[in-house]
């Protein structure tokens, strides 16, 4: 057994790293269509496919982000002073046939998707327990991932949810969808989302193999809000775990 500290932007990376790895974004990216919803952990999930493909040139994802240009304290994503410009996004990224399509959204694409397309969208929450993982609404329409839930429903399209542990809650997400959308509750309202759920846990085993438990969480000087995983696997998978960790290790934390 071998244990590793894995901080959130670390996380973030691994997990893009996993999904490049799926047999389903795979199949996707060559005979179909892959919508990856903007957010921060699906940055870096846009920059590790983009670069798979070859196509990173003209995608950056400090500006890949939904949800900040909210004035009210109350339903902020970022801490003070760190609110986005959205008056300059450049829009979802959505790769048809293995070639990136610039200036789409979701919703531009959303009606044309097909069975064996895949959307890709982050999450807010997730429940380790039950793998489910919720998602903040600040929309009065339900934003993005309402959009997503006709196709993946209506037509089979299937979801995938990267999201870090550091979003780990210990309630149910339907309980939390209902505490907080009351009509007397404030603040952004809950969906849970009925997809694949890939943390740093399943980012591990698609990668080396082994099983991964959280075990403990936190640190301070760049750690805050890190997680202690504990790996076991065979002794070629435990070392390919560490060095795919020491490979990710030093990833900078976001800065918008």
């Amino acid at each position: 057994m071998k244990q590793f500290m894995i901080t959130p932007a670390a996380g973030k990376r691994l997990i893009a790293k996993a999904i490049c790895k799926h047999d389903l974004v795979l199949g996707a990216l060559k005979s179909g269509t892959v919508v990856i919803v903007a957010g921060t952990t699906n940055g870096y999930v846009a920059e590790e496919i983009l670069s798979m493909i070859g196509q990173a040139e003209d995608f950056s994802r400090q500006r890949f982000l939904r949800g900040f240009a909210l004035s009210s304290i109350m339903a902020r994503t970022a801490g003070p002073g760190r609110l986005q410009d959205e008056s300059v996004f450049p829009g979802d990224v959505v790769i048809v046939k293995g070639k990136y399509i610039m200036g789409k959204e979701i919703y531009d694409v959303v009606d044309d998707l097909r069975e064996g397309d895949v959307i890709l969208k982050g999450a807010n929450a997730v429940n380790l327990k039950s793998m489910q993982a919720g998602i903040l609404i600040g929309h009065p329409t339900g934003g993005t991932i309402t959009s997503a839930l006709h196709a993946v429903v209506g037509r089979r399209i299937r979801l995938i949810l990267p999201v870090g542990l550091e979003k780990r809650v210990s309630a149910e997400i339907h309980d939390l969808a209902e505490l907080v959308n009351g009509p007397t509750a404030k603040g952004f309202r809950m969906m849970p989302a009925p997809g694949e759920v890939i943390t740093e846990i399943e980012a591990l085993k698609m990668l080396t193999g082994v099983r991964t438990e959280l075990i403990a969480a936190g640190g301070v000087a760049g750690a805050e809000g890190a997680v202690r995983l504990a790996v076991t696997g065979s002794p070629d998978e435990e070392r390919e775990a560490a060095e795919l960790v020491a490979s990710i290790a030093d990833e900078p934390p976001f800065i918008l």
